[in-house]
């Protein structure tokens, strides 16, 4: 019988270097050596540290389920360490993501972005861990859709008969608390109503129609909604199987060949491309930005070992997406504060905008009805 696993990745921002770019290599040395305690105590099975921007991700398989309250701590208590170094080092918003000054069962609501599955390991287990930075959750949005749903980037979809009775989308509105699922290719329509207004509704995790094994799950927490304020975007994650049934590795990869606009960028209020990087050129500078992701691959054995990651979006067939992002950027920030660079009014609620009118209300008369 095949051994189940939980695939784990929280992530956080707990202080930048330089300002929102990186992460201070001392600074990733405490994830590093908290992550090998935690293999050694036999906690989890194995765990590697992951980077974008000023974000740093813990990845980690272990027996102990979803939510697991050990687990959730563990990354918890991690998160503080790293803080305490990075106040040491000085680094920009410390902490910015940890909302609260105490644990209380598992992370979720607490700041950090998680996203996390069980499942049983195949004889061959390729996994893709997506980390992206100066964006929010309704970034992957666009590309599970094109994954799972879209036969024109994902052939599977037509000739692989795994793959030919569709997958399940479950959706979480993230105003309303609520969730529903559709079902692909025959509610399409319905499904993309909803996902192509990613900053209200989600993608929260995607299975295989056929038998209901899982293939996506990504973080959806919105920390504006959460703190009642402006406190950063939410730079989320998002874990994806492939292979045997469910899209290959390079169907996985090429939606993001499009570098398609999100929401994000400087102050988290305009619109950008999202660029798919290398690791090594994962720390967005420019106007903070443009937004990024990279990619780091897997191959987790049957015994929960994840191995060493590989680099999945810093090959050179993505340099043309890179270029049209850099050609796209450039357009964009001309605009400077007027939309659709900068973001909608409504999307504004939770930047300082609000602080802006309160100050101004005052200064605002009717106009009579009928006026010219």
């Amino acid at each position: 019988m095949a051994r189940e696993i939980t695939l784990s990745v929280i992530k956080a921002d707990i202080g930048g270097w330089v300002g929102h770019s990186s992460v201070h290599p001392e600074v990733s040395a405490v994830a590093e050596g908290r992550l090998e305690e935690a293999i050694s105590s036999g906690l989890v099975l194995d765990a590697r540290r992951g980077r974008v921007g000023d974000d740093t991700a813990l990845i980690m398989t272990h027996e102990k389920g979803i939510d697991d309250e050990a687990i959730h701590e563990f990354s918890w208590d991690t998160f503080i360490t790293m803080t305490e170094k990075a106040r040491q080092l000085g680094q920009y918003g410390a902490g910015q993501d940890l909302l609260s000054d105490s644990f209380s069962g598992n992370v979720r609501g607490m700041g950090p972005g998680c996203a996390e599955m069980t499942f049983e390991v195949r004889p061959s287990e390729p996994v893709i861990i997506f980390l992206a930075d100066k964006t929010e959750p309704g970034a992957w949005n666009l590309p599970l859709y094109k994954m799972f749903a879209d036969p024109f980037n994902t052939i599977g979809l037509v000739i692989d008969p795994n793959m030919h009775g569709g997958f399940l989308f479950e959706v979480h509105d993230l105003m309303e608390h609520k969730k529903v699922t559709f079902k692909t290719p025959e509610e399409i329509y319905d499904l993309l109503v909803f996902i192509g207004a990613p900053a209200r509704y989600v993608i929260k995790y995607v299975y295989r129609a056929s038998d209901g094994v899982v293939a996506a799950a990504t973080s959806t927490q919105r920390l504006s909604l959460i703190a009642g304020r402006y406190v950063g975007k939410d730079d989320p994650v998002m874990i994806v199987r492939s292979q045997s049934g469910l899209p290959a590795v390079g169907e996985v990869v090429e939606p993001f060949s499009l570098a398609h606009t999100v929401a994000g960028w400087m102050r988290g209020s305009h619109h950008g491309p999202l660029m798919p990087v290398s690791w090594d050129n994962d720390t967005p500078t420019r106007f903070d930005g443009p937004p990024r992701v990279v990619g780091y691959g897997f191959q987790i054995t049957t015994d929960g070992k994840l191995g060493e990651p590989r680099d999945m979006l810093g090959d050179v067939s993505f340099d043309n997406a890179r270029r049209r992002a850099l050609q796209a950027a450039d357009y964009l920030r001309m605009h400077g504060p007027f939309e659709p660079h900068r973001l909608s009014l409504d999307e504004m609620e939770y930047t300082t905008m609000p602080q802006v009118q309160e100050r101004l209300a005052e200064r605002f008369e009717d106009v009579p009805e009928g006026s010219c």
